[in-house]
C-alpha cells in the first residue's frame, strides 16, 4: 500500500491501524528518497496526528496470559540447565515452540488475566511443563543451521509520529524552494 493511500484511509477513518502504522514505519525506515507526493502525504499525516484528526490505535489492548506462564516455566528450566552444564539455550525459541503447541489464553482486563492465570495453573500446569520440556529437548538437539539468523527486535521509542517527523525533517530541505538572493 502506498503512503498516499494509507493517509487517505486514515483521514477517512480517523484512525491509523497497527498495520497502517507498520507500513508507514517501513516506508520511513527504507525511503532513501521521497517523491513530492509521498512527502506531502506524510506531512498531511503528521498534521492530522498532531491535531488529533487521526489517532493511532493502541497496539495491544489484550494479553495472552499463556505467554507469561510459558516464559516463567521456561526461564526456570533454562536457568537450571545452564547452571549445571555448559549448554546455552535459546529462551525465545523454547517459548515460541511451546506456545505454538498450547492454547492461547487472552484477556483484556486485569480481572480476566487473573482468572486465566488461576485456571491455567490448576488445569494446564502439567501440559505447560510438558511442552516446555519438549521445546528444551528440541533446542538441545537442534543443530545450528542458520547462525546468521536475526532475532525479532522491538523498536523502543519509535512510534509513527516520531518516524514521520524524523523523515520529514530529513527530507524537508529537498522540497523547499530555494531562496532568491
Amino acid at each position: 500500500m502506498t503512503i498516499e493511500k494509507i493517509v487517505e484511509q486514515a483521514l477517512q477513518d480517523g484512525y491509523l491501524t497497527p498495520a497502517m502504522e507498520a507500513e508507514v514505519g517501513r516506508i520511513c525506515d527504507t525511503a532513501a528518497e521521497l517523491s513530492i507526493e509521498e512527502y506531502m502525504a506524510l506531512d498531511r499525516l503528521m498534521g492530522a496526528l498532531l491535531t488529533g484528526e487521526v489517532v493511532a490505535v493502541p497496539r495491544k489492548q489484550f494479553i495472552n496470559v499463556m505467554e507469561e506462564l510459558v516464559l516463567t516455566e521456561a526461564i526456570s528450566r533454562v536457568a537450571e540447565i545452564e547452571s549445571t552444564s555448559d549448554k546455552t539455550l535459546d529462551l525465545g525459541d523454547i517459548a515460541a515452540y511451546a506456545l505454538n503447541r498450547l492454547p492461547p489464553l487472552y484477556a483484556t482486563t486485569e480481572e480476566g488475566a487473573n482468572f486465566q492465570r488461576e485456571n491455567a495453573r490448576g488445569e494446564l500446569s502439567a501440559l505447560i511443563a510438558d511442552q516446555v520440556q519438549q521445546a528444551i529437548s528440541r533446542n538441545l538437539d537442534q543443530p545450528d543451521f542458520y547462525p546468521e539468523r536475526q532475532t525479532i527486535q522491538k523498536k523502543t521509542g519509535d512510534n509513527v509520529l516520531h518516524q514521520v517527523s524524523s523523515l520529514l525533517q530529513d527530507h524537508a530541505h529537498k522540497f523547499e524552494p530555494a531562496s532568491k538572493a
